[in-house]
């Protein structure tokens, strides 16, 4: 009997972990994790690293820690380590820096920008321009983060126009199968930084919006994540002051948007 309860108790767990995924919580404080009781499965073979694109603005270089580093390295890091918690990819241990230019890049799936429209905007060389077409026309997958307000917006696509002249950029809806791939969200959601409400965006607007470009079979090639900042949502995980809630969100979105660029 005690056997035939054993068996049966282990067949139950193995089916609440297959459904487990789409209601849990994202490292909710009150349980007690840390960097030491997450049980990361690192893989130098993994299916996902984290790629962060280094960039130049207007006003400024790229090198050093510039717009481009902020958040980092514990934002890309806290994401690995929800990736790996939360679904069956492999992740590797060390997430990565690379410009556009870099052919590197073609070897992920995945690549992260975020304050686009800081220092007067992006500037990209015709030699970015042109890889980052490439890359995204090969199936690549671009998320833009946490930038904010109308004039960000105008810094941001004065710049980014130049990669896909022809294509427009579109508005997604919360029906958008990018929100309902993995977890099922309500759309996009405005996530603060650290000490900030989502009841109050920045810059003048008060929710977030998602926006994209697509490919010529509709596939989402640049994911653009407006009035929202994901990359404050996991560096601030173990933040006593930052809302578990928003955590969550973040999470949340950016499996989903993991998910999406590595089945379509």
């Amino acid at each position: 009997m005690r056997k035939k309860t054993t068996i049966f108790l282990l067949a139950l767990t193995f089916l609440i972990s297959l459904v487990l995924p789409l209601n849990a919580q994202v490292y909710p404080r009150a349980s007690g994790f840390d960097d030491q009781s997450i049980n990361v499965e690192y893989d130098e073979a993994g299916e996902f690293n984290f790629v962060r694109i280094q960039f130049d603005t207007y006003y400024g270089q790229g090198f050093g820690f510039g717009a481009w580093s902020i958040d980092f390295p514990d934002a890309d890091m806290n994401f690995l380590r929800g990736v790996s918690r939360l679904t069956n990819i492999r992740v590797m241990s060390d997430p990565i820096v690379l410009r556009v230019d870099d052919n590197e890049i073609f070897d992920y799936p995945f690549l992260y920008m975020l304050e686009v429209g800081q220092g007067g905007g992006l500037t990209l060389s015709p030699r970015e321009i042109e890889n980052l077409r490439e890359y995204l026309l090969r199936g690549g997958f671009l998320l833009i983060d946490d930038f904010w307000g109308q004039q960000q917006w105008n810094n941001f696509y004065a710049a980014f126009s130049q990669v896909f002249p022809d294509r427009e950029v579109i508005e997604l809806e919360p029906e958008h199968e990018i929100f309902h791939v993995y977890y099922d969200i309500d759309g996009p959601q405005l996530i603060p930084a650290l000490y900030r409400s989502d009841e109050y965006g920045e810059q003048g607007i008060n929710h977030a919006s998602n926006h994209a470009i697509l490919d010529d079979e509709g596939r989402v090639m640049v994911l653009i994540n407006w009035n929202s900042d994901m990359g404050d949502g996991w560096e601030h995980t173990y933040h006593p002051a930052y809302p578990t809630r928003y955590a969550n969100s973040a999470y949340r979105l950016g499996i989903n948007y993991l998910m999406y660029s590595m089945t379509h």
